[in-house]
């Protein structure tokens, strides 16, 4: 029998999505990168809309889209005041994506019509913009660790006006190093095959920030609970911004759910290879391995079957890695460990940038005892975790855990974005689609 949505959970779901789009409007388009490029004549696939927005970033487009989106709340109000009958669930499903792609869509696919009406250093982001460029190294057969990017383009975008600067590529550490994981690599080259603009790898984030809503439901439990989940997912305000803005943690955290949901299902090797492939697209998913090999080991208490789990993620991790480590595994680690944890310069709202305030460290340049504050804080805090993990017979206890040693991580870190916290709250998330499992999913094997 197919599943359905009774009208009070219809009613919830609605009043989750309008919640959501009344955080969203207010600030939807707000604070983009300020740039120059001259008078602009909208061309390209995506010419007529970036005419319509007045050849500019307007908030205008994206604003009466999010507006529609809470009109399109209240038609579906509208519905059930007029027929209270369940909704299926392929009909609240659509709901769902209409909603998101209202919010989405219009502002990323300004910035794209805009970029290629300009050029590719122009309405987009450093890190989607050298990720692509890392990609377009790969397709040929160059190693995008160790390159130097000062020559690229890439040191046009920090001008903001498309002219090529001495001192920006001098001061710009970026232009010296790719920072991100192989996964994107990969991700890329295969995007950078597309047709110009949907080659914009901020496309792909607002496809995988769709594919959050099936990945919620890949869980098990009531469908009011696991759409809803899905909805907060697919509509935060957080991954609605970083569609459009260009930050690049959507798809390692879409993998991240399907390895939870994968994990729930018991299929534990499918799991660890689709967790192997979020930590390949974004580091910060190693702090996943521990908790999810606890929930692993407690639902089987199988060596062999953590054996084979283990295997599974290796592989993976192995196929992805080794090719850039065999060309250059110094240029790997200076790039992905060193440049990250002590290079990049102290940015954001966490511990280091308190600890700049407060004089105790020198500037936002200066070096960070990172290593030793995460031996003394998080290293404890994580194995507190594992321990109430161990003793819990729920599952979602487990995910819980990731969430808090994910957000004392980037609190301690040398930078701390205010867009990642999408890490530990898509962590609540799933803890939430654990909880709401049958019994017999969410309670560990005797």
């Amino acid at each position: 029998m197919s599943e359905r949505l009774d009208p009070r959970a219809a009613w919830v779901l609605i009043g989750v999505l309008f919640a959501i789009v009344a955080i969203t409007l207010p600030e939807l388009g707000s604070d983009p990168w300020h740039f120059r490029p001259g008078p602009i004549d909208g061309s390209g696939p995506l010419g007529p809309l970036v005419r319509a927005a007045g050849n500019k970033w307007d908030l205008g487009i994206p604003r009466a889209c999010a507006f529609l989106a809470a009109l399109w709340c209240g038609a579906g109000a509208l519905l059930l005041l007029q027929r209270p009958v369940a909704w299926s669930k392929r009909f609240a499903v659509l709901f769902v994506v209409v909603t998101a792609l209202l919010l989405t869509a219009p502002a990323t696919m300004l910035q794209l019509g805009l970029r290629d009406s300009t050029a590719p250093w122009f309405f987009t982001n450093d890190s989607t913009y050298q990720i692509e460029q890392g990609g377009d190294l790969l397709l040929h057969l160059d190693n995008p660790y160790g390159h130097d990017y000062r020559f690229s383009g890439l040191e046009r975008f920090y001008t903001r006006d498309g002219s090529a600067s001495e001192k920006v590529r001098e001061r710009e550490v970026a232009l010296r190093h790719f920072a991100y994981f192989p996964g994107t690599v990969y991700v890329a080259a295969i995007w950078k095959l597309l047709p110009s603009p949907f080659d914009d790898y901020r496309l792909l984030m607002l496809i995988c920030n769709l594919l959050f809503l099936p990945a919620a439901l890949a869980f098990r439990g009531p469908l009011s609970v696991r759409i809803a989940l899905g909805a907060a997912m697919a509509c935060n305000p957080i991954l609605v911004r970083s569609a459009w803005f260009g930050q690049n943690d959507a798809p390692s955290l879409l993998l991240l759910v399907l390895a939870f949901a994968l994990v729930s299902r018991r299929r534990f090797g499918w799991a660890a290879a689709t967790l192997a492939g979020a930590v390949l697209i974004k580091q910060f998913a190693l702090v996943a391995i521990p908790f999810m090999a606890v929930m692993i080991w407690k639902l089987t208490r199988d060596r062999d079957e953590l054996k084979r789990a283990g295997y599974a993620f290796g592989g993976v991790m192995a196929v992805g890695i080794l090719p850039f480590l065999i060309a250059d595994p110094a240029a790997f680690y200076k790039d992905t460990i060193k440049y990250g944890a002590g290079t990049y310069r102290i940015v954001g709202y966490g511990l280091s940038a308190i600890l700049v305030r407060l004089g105790i460290v020198a500037d936002r340049k200066a070096a960070y005892p990172f290593g030793l504050i995460t031996l003394l804080t998080w290293v404890p805090l994580t194995a507190y975790l594992l321990r109430a993990q161990w003793r819990a017979r729920e599952l979602w206890v487990g995910a819980a855990g990731f969430g808090v040693s994910m957000l004392w991580l980037m609190f301690i870190g040398r930078t701390f974005n205010n867009y990642y916290l999408v890490w530990p709250l898509t962590g609540a998330l799933i803890a939430a689609l654990c909880a709401a499992a049958p019994a017999r999913t969410r309670e560990t094997a005797p």
